[in-house]
Protein backbone atom coordinates (compact mmCIF):
# COMPACT_ATOMS: atom_id res chain seq x y z
CA UNK A 1 0.00 0.00 0.00
CA UNK A 2 1.49 3.89 -0.61
CA UNK A 3 2.52 5.32 2.24
CA UNK A 4 0.06 8.21 2.40
CA UNK A 5 -3.07 5.81 1.93
CA UNK A 6 -1.44 3.67 5.24
CA UNK A 7 -1.14 7.66 7.03
CA UNK A 8 -4.41 8.72 5.75
CA UNK A 9 -6.35 5.60 7.34
CA UNK A 10 -4.39 5.66 10.50
CA UNK A 11 -5.41 9.55 10.96
CA UNK A 12 -8.91 8.35 10.28
CA UNK A 13 -8.67 6.54 13.12
CA UNK A 14 -8.20 9.80 15.69
CA UNK A 15 -11.68 10.25 16.20
CA UNK A 16 -12.54 7.03 16.59
CA UNK A 17 -9.94 7.08 19.83
CA UNK A 18 -10.42 10.29 21.02
CA UNK A 19 -13.63 10.43 21.64
CA UNK A 20 -14.19 7.73 24.31
CA UNK A 21 -10.84 8.48 25.72
CA UNK A 22 -11.93 12.63 26.24
CA UNK A 23 -15.04 10.82 27.85
CA UNK A 24 -12.57 8.42 30.11
CA UNK A 25 -10.34 11.75 30.41
CA UNK A 26 -13.42 13.85 31.78
CA UNK A 27 -12.77 16.38 28.62
CA UNK A 28 -15.59 16.12 27.18
CA UNK A 29 -19.25 15.02 27.88
CA UNK A 30 -20.44 11.71 26.90
CA UNK A 31 -23.79 12.47 25.24
CA UNK A 32 -22.07 15.12 23.63
CA UNK A 33 -18.69 12.40 22.39
CA UNK A 34 -21.32 9.77 21.47
CA UNK A 35 -23.05 12.58 18.97
CA UNK A 36 -19.93 13.52 17.73
CA UNK A 37 -18.42 9.76 17.75
CA UNK A 38 -21.48 8.66 16.24
CA UNK A 39 -21.71 11.54 13.26
CA UNK A 40 -17.84 10.35 11.76
CA UNK A 41 -18.89 7.13 12.27
CA UNK A 42 -21.70 7.52 9.93
CA UNK A 43 -20.18 9.78 7.55
CA UNK A 44 -16.90 7.28 7.41
CA UNK A 45 -19.03 4.47 6.62
CA UNK A 46 -20.52 6.44 3.69
CA UNK A 47 -17.05 6.41 2.48
CA UNK A 48 -16.85 2.96 2.35
CA UNK A 49 -19.74 2.55 -0.24
CA UNK A 50 -18.34 4.63 -2.32
CA UNK A 51 -14.97 2.53 -3.07
CA UNK A 52 -17.71 -0.13 -4.18
CA UNK A 53 -19.89 3.00 -6.60
CA UNK A 54 -16.20 3.57 -7.67
CA UNK A 55 -15.18 -0.05 -8.26
CA UNK A 56 -18.80 -0.75 -9.72
CA UNK A 57 -18.51 1.73 -12.40
CA UNK A 58 -15.14 0.97 -13.03
CA UNK A 59 -15.20 -3.04 -13.76
CA UNK A 60 -19.21 -3.86 -13.58
CA UNK A 61 -18.19 -7.27 -13.13
CA UNK A 62 -20.93 -7.97 -10.25
CA UNK A 63 -24.31 -7.08 -10.74
CA UNK A 64 -25.47 -5.76 -7.40
CA UNK A 65 -22.02 -4.25 -6.27
CA UNK A 66 -23.51 -0.86 -7.41
CA UNK A 67 -26.54 -1.43 -5.45
CA UNK A 68 -24.90 -2.90 -2.30
CA UNK A 69 -22.65 0.54 -2.85
CA UNK A 70 -25.47 2.56 -1.54
CA UNK A 71 -26.46 0.79 1.67
CA UNK A 72 -23.22 2.34 3.59
CA UNK A 73 -24.78 5.53 2.82
CA UNK A 74 -28.44 4.74 4.05
CA UNK A 75 -27.12 3.10 6.92
CA UNK A 76 -25.21 5.75 8.07
CA UNK A 77 -27.80 8.25 7.29
CA UNK A 78 -30.42 6.20 9.07
CA UNK A 79 -28.15 5.46 11.82
CA UNK A 80 -27.41 9.90 12.45
CA UNK A 81 -31.64 9.86 12.23
CA UNK A 82 -31.58 7.49 15.41
CA UNK A 83 -28.33 8.61 17.46
CA UNK A 84 -28.20 8.55 20.78
CA UNK A 85 -28.93 4.71 21.46
CA UNK A 86 -26.07 2.67 22.12
CA UNK A 87 -27.95 -0.06 19.42
CA UNK A 88 -26.89 2.51 16.80
CA UNK A 89 -23.41 2.19 17.23
CA UNK A 90 -23.84 -1.63 17.32
CA UNK A 91 -25.36 -1.12 14.27
CA UNK A 92 -22.37 0.76 12.81
CA UNK A 93 -20.12 -1.30 14.13
CA UNK A 94 -21.42 -4.26 12.19
CA UNK A 95 -21.93 -2.79 9.00
CA UNK A 96 -17.98 -1.99 9.27
CA UNK A 97 -17.35 -5.75 9.66
CA UNK A 98 -19.60 -6.70 6.69
CA UNK A 99 -18.37 -4.13 4.09
CA UNK A 100 -15.07 -5.64 4.98
CA UNK A 101 -16.14 -8.98 4.18
CA UNK A 102 -18.09 -7.68 1.00
CA UNK A 103 -14.71 -6.18 -0.39
CA UNK A 104 -12.53 -9.21 0.37
CA UNK A 105 -15.14 -10.84 -2.24
CA UNK A 106 -15.95 -8.49 -4.49
CA UNK A 107 -13.62 -5.56 -5.01
CA UNK A 108 -12.19 -5.88 -8.39
CA UNK A 109 -8.34 -4.95 -7.70
CA UNK A 110 -5.14 -6.53 -9.04
CA UNK A 111 -3.96 -9.19 -6.19
CA UNK A 112 -0.86 -7.44 -5.32
CA UNK A 113 -2.93 -4.53 -3.87
CA UNK A 114 -5.70 -6.24 -3.01
CA UNK A 115 -3.73 -7.75 -0.54
CA UNK A 116 -2.41 -4.73 0.91
CA UNK A 117 -5.45 -3.18 0.77
CA UNK A 118 -7.65 -5.78 3.37
CA UNK A 119 -4.51 -6.10 5.46
CA UNK A 120 -4.97 -2.24 5.97
CA UNK A 121 -8.39 -2.59 6.05
CA UNK A 122 -8.52 -5.76 8.48
CA UNK A 123 -6.39 -3.54 10.65
CA UNK A 124 -8.26 -0.43 11.04
CA UNK A 125 -11.65 -1.95 10.84
CA UNK A 126 -10.43 -3.85 14.36
CA UNK A 127 -9.63 -0.46 15.92
CA UNK A 128 -13.09 0.97 14.26
CA UNK A 129 -14.83 -2.02 16.01
CA UNK A 130 -12.72 -2.22 19.53
CA UNK A 131 -13.73 1.63 19.75
CA UNK A 132 -17.15 1.49 18.85
CA UNK A 133 -17.35 -1.58 21.69
CA UNK A 134 -15.94 1.14 24.39
CA UNK A 135 -18.33 3.97 23.24
CA UNK A 136 -21.26 1.27 23.61
CA UNK A 137 -19.43 0.09 27.00
CA UNK A 138 -19.18 4.05 28.48
CA UNK A 139 -23.05 4.40 26.82
CA UNK A 140 -24.38 1.27 28.87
Amino acid sequence: MPYPAIALGLAGLIPFVFMPLAVALDWLALSQAARYFTQYSAVLLSFFGGIHWWDAINQFQVRHQLYVAMLPTIIGWLCLVFSGHPLVLGILSLSYLAILVYDKFTLAMPKALIMGYMTLRMALTTIVVLTHAWMIFLLT
